[in-house]
């Protein structure tokens, strides 16, 4: 499963790095066959989020390391290294850029973005 981790240089700078999250076989509902499943990651909050048609937020830090999965429309991402990347349904995107310059992001293609975003206490190690 891969998601894009948005994270800072030693300047604040945020840029993109491509993840894929480990998940290997184990038993998680038995009597059912084993799963592909990652390890156990410490959530400390969770948000629904609606972004309306046309949003456009300025330049800003994430608020908390946190992962959105996006539910519907196209969620633009622009980190401080200039790299756009859109979002769609089925995306899962990691903020960690809390402390740098910080990225700006849009609602494109007419229609709102929703998603669910889970807020992490940091960054994956190999999740």
């Amino acid at each position: 499963m891969k998601y894009a981790l948005l994270v800072e240089d030693a300047d604040g700078i945020s840029r993109f790095v491509d993840r894929e999250a480990v998940l290997p076989f184990r038993d998680f509902v038995p009597p059912a066959a084993p799963l592909m499943i990652s390890d156990a990651m410490t959530a400390t909050g969770f948000v629904f989020l609606t972004l309306p048609a046309g949003w456009r937020g300025i330049r800003h830090r994430s608020p908390h390391c946190q992962i959105a999965a996006i539910l519907s429309g196209c969620f633009r991402v622009r980190a401080g290294s200039g790299e756009v990347r859109d979002f769609r349904a089925g995306a899962l995107f990691w903020m960690a850029d809390t402390t740098g310059e910080g990225h700006e992001s849009s609602a494109e293609g007419g229609e709102p973005v929703t998603m669910l975003i889970v807020q992490t206490p940091d960054i994956p190690e190999n999740g």
